[in-house]
């Protein structure tokens, strides 16, 4: 097949179209590792049914310089299959499958990825994320005769089951060449940071003013004068004892008995022989009060 590189125009053209075309797509070759965080607070066979779907973000990663994976990138998958652990032996275990890779805003890619390593849990060949258990606890407890009724007790229980936590990192093996669109690729400069075109910024139209409105007055009344009560006399009821007792009223009952108000407002009654009448006439009148005692029945 005879080349059309025949002239010195379509050679050069001829040697560059292979690597400005390899340019177009960014390849990321099979057995590559990503990292991703979950986003969900507690992952694990009690919280989640086989099916649902699980989000994991992608982090920044370069290769060569070059960030592989353009920004709010993130994988998509599903919660595969899980074993809880028994009430005797055996771990529990679950499995995430990862099979798009989402770029936002639209752009979706098959992806075909394994998951090889969880921080504290051991990750099989399979991918499984395994938990720790306590197989060797279980032997010895049941081994000791003493500890059975706690292990019946206890029985019911099984044994702890995987639960990756909020922004736990996954790391993940690529198991098949994946070409990401250059298109959605993130500028970056020389030195290999991210940029973005600048942006023109237009503040926004003044407010129109708003027309002066009419001040509205409002009389208010002043307060009225404070209305001047007088208090009610006081008058000094003297005891056989020596003692005085402020009385604002006081009336004398048949029976021999006298009731008076007390400055608090209270009521008291007292036998009228406790009372020394003439000191309390004589003390009221040095006050300028009038002590009326009654003529009869007193």
């Amino acid at each position: 097949m005879k080349s059309n590189c025949h002239s010195i125009p379509l050679l050069f053209l001829c040697l560059f179209a292979a690597p400005l075309a390899s340019h177009a797509d960014h390849l990321i070759p099979a057995g590559s590792l990503v990292q991703c965080t979950v986003s969900e607070p507690k992952l694990s066979s009690k919280t989640t049914a086989i099916g649902d779907p699980v989000l994991c973000q992608l982090g920044h990663a370069e290769l060569y310089g070059r960030s592989q994976f353009p920004a709010n990138s993130y994988l998509e998958g599903r919660f595969e299959d899980y074993k809880d652990p028994g009430h005797f032996i055996g771990k529990g275990w679950m499995e995430l499958k990862f099979d798009r890779m989402v770029i936002e805003p639209d752009t979706v890619i098959p992806i075909a990825a394994r998951v090889v390593y969880v921080p504290n849990y051991p990750v099989d060949k399979e991918g499984r994320i395994h938990g720790k258990g306590h197989a060797v606890r279980d032997t010895i407890e049941w081994a000791i005769p003493v500890l059975w009724p706690i292990d019946l007790i206890e029985l019911p229980r099984r044994g702890p089951r995987p639960v990756l936590k909020e922004e736990t990192r996954l790391t993940l093996k690529i198991m098949d060449d994946l070409v990401v669109p250059e298109t959605q690729q993130i500028p970056h400069d020389d030195y290999g940071f991210a940029h973005r075109a600048p942006t023109t910024y237009e503040p926004p139209p003044p407010p129109a003013p708003e027309p002066p409105q009419p001040i509205a007055y409002t009389y208010v009344a002043p307060p009225p004068p404070p209305v001047y009560v007088p208090a009610p006399p006081v008058t000094v009821l003297v005891m056989q004892g020596g003692y005085g007792i402020y009385a604002t009223r006081y009336w004398f009952e048949t029976g021999g008995n006298m009731r008076y108000l007390a400055t608090n407002g209270l009521p008291y009654v007292i036998p009228t022989r406790q009372l020394d009448i003439n000191r309390t006439i004589s003390v009221n009148r040095q006050r300028g009060m009038e002590f009326r005692v009654p003529v009869r029945g007193f």
